[in-house]
């Protein structure tokens, strides 16, 4: 594929990636091009406002929960049919798995797709230095091609000229000057920004000031160019049906009645979710159903399989304790043996109680928010057999939580931890498979197909 590319990447966290980024997104959309949003490493809520400034999909590229061989076939998949793919990178650009090199890194990740990358730098408390600083980028690694650099947090037209006048010694372009603008800003909470499904309307005008600001400020026409300079592509293109087709025979024949229905939570409490596990799901021959928790007080007529993900059920503890109806129904269901799949999220709604307010009670387990911060990739082998894998099979996913689950596992758990410290975690019982493990079904097609199996039985 030929599809024009640009990473957005910066040198540490907090620089104004998501701003640009998102900016960039929304300014090449209002023009009538068709822009493919995409997000470096596990993180579910930037994506959501790619989607609301494209219209497509926000899709994630990880290294390290996909492999390295699957970043550029899961961006050609998303990028399809596009005009501009916009890659916003993750942390500082040499920054990935911890204790693995450029593992997971922005920097790995623009050399797998070979494309050019643009560096975002906070240039709010620094002039000359900020030379110094791009020249060290630029040259740190020779096989990262370094495009341009777009300057944010700039103070004054003074400053802006000072920062112009040390730039020019360093070759490299400024494709965009950013002033300080806090109508730009994105409210944050425990896990980072708030997700654009709890605050729709704010959420657009954000994204709208981001645009106007990047349009503002940026040379559109240069980055363009320096997307179209990208070199095309080679290599396969992702297909979630020949990844389930790859599994192992062909896909099962629906059940009689038609495709199995798999209830999938989203609304405001269930925002964390990868788009390739719907299409996973679809391939594997279900019939995917969103529901949501906050306001649906039944599961999707005909459900045969659950699947609650991640988000924020402890900002909504109480309205999901108070749909006692829905509560009962998903409990009904995993008490009748149906395959169903919690991550996270999901675990702590299927838990006895969340923070006090009562829950689901499919799993006999208290769960309450913590000020410990939970984060980082795992590895992780499946201790059980359940509706997602069998015992033995290994998986990379990552952990994303302020909460606590007492006890953190069953008697039979759901997965082995191997790294940083070695448990085990989660449930599994019945059809139910619930852990605070997030994972990417790319990378294990296998447990899509194998979940939607159990539901046709």
């Amino acid at each position: 594929m030929n599809t024009p590319r640009l990473v957005i990447a910066a040198p540490s966290s907090g620089s104004g990636k998501t701003t640009v980024a998102t900016g960039l997104m929304a300014a090449f959309a209002g023009r009538g091009l068709a822009v493919s949003p995409h997000k470096v490493g596990p993180d579910y809520i930037d994506p959501g406002y790619h989607t609301l400034a494209t219209g497509r999909p926000g899709r994630n590229l990880d290294a390290y929960m996909c492999g390295p061989d699957r970043v550029a076939p899961l961006f050609a998949h998303g990028a399809a049919g596009c005009d501009l793919a916009v890659v916003e990178g993750v942390m500082g650009l040499y920054d990935g798995a911890s204790g693995q090199g450029e593992l997971a890194s922005t920097a790995q990740v623009a050399k797998l797709l070979r494309a050019p990358v643009v560096l975002v730098v906070d240039a709010s408390s620094q002039s000359r230095s900020v030379a110094a600083l791009v020249h060290g980028f630029a040259s740190w690694d020779p096989q990262v091609r370094l495009g341009g650099v777009i300057l944010n947090k700039v103070g004054s037209q003074r400053h802006e000229a000072l920062l112009r006048d040390a730039l020019e010694e360093s070759g490299l372009p400024v494709l965009g000057v950013l002033h300080r603008a806090e109508q730009v800003a994105v409210p944050s909470r425990h896990l980072g920004l708030v997700p654009v499904a709890e605050r729709r309307g704010d959420a657009v005008g954000a994204v709208a000031a981001m645009r106007e600001q990047v349009v503002a400020g940026c040379d559109l026409e240069a980055l363009m160019a320096l997307a179209r300079s990208a070199p095309p592509l080679p290599g396969e293109v992702w297909d979630a049906a020949e990844a389930i087709g790859g599994c192992g025979g062909p896909v099962p024949l629906s059940a009689p009645a038609g495709a199995p229905v798999v209830a999938v939570a989203s609304g405001a409490a269930f925002t964390f979710s990868y788009a390739e596990h719907t299409e996973l799901l679809t391939a594997a021959g279900a019939e995917v159903v969103p529901f949501d928790p906050l306001r649906d007080e039944a599961l999707p007529e005909g459900t045969r399989g659950l699947v609650v993900g991640g988000g924020f059920p402890e900002v909504y503890a109480g309205e999901l304790s108070a749909n006692a109806a829905l509560r009962k129904a998903v409990a009904g269901l995993a008490e009748s043996g149906a395959p169903v799949s919690a991550e996270c999220a999901g675990l702590l709604y299927l838990a006895r109680s969340l923070d006090g307010l009562p829950m689901c009670g499919v799993l006999d387990a208290e769960a309450r928010m913590s000020k410990r911060l939970t984060l980082g990739y795992r590895e992780a082998v499946a201790v059980s057999d359940s509706v997602l894998a069998a015992p033995g099979t290994r998986v990379r996913g990552h952990e994303f939580h302020r909460t606590v689950l007492e006890p953190g596992a069953g008697a039979d758990p759901a997965w082995g931890m191997h790294q940083p410290e070695r448990r085990v975690e989660g449930y599994v019982q019945r059809g139910v498979h619930a852990s605070y493990l997030h994972t990417h079904w790319a990378a294990a097609p296998g447990m899509a197909r194998r979940f939607v199996e159990r539901c046709g039985q």
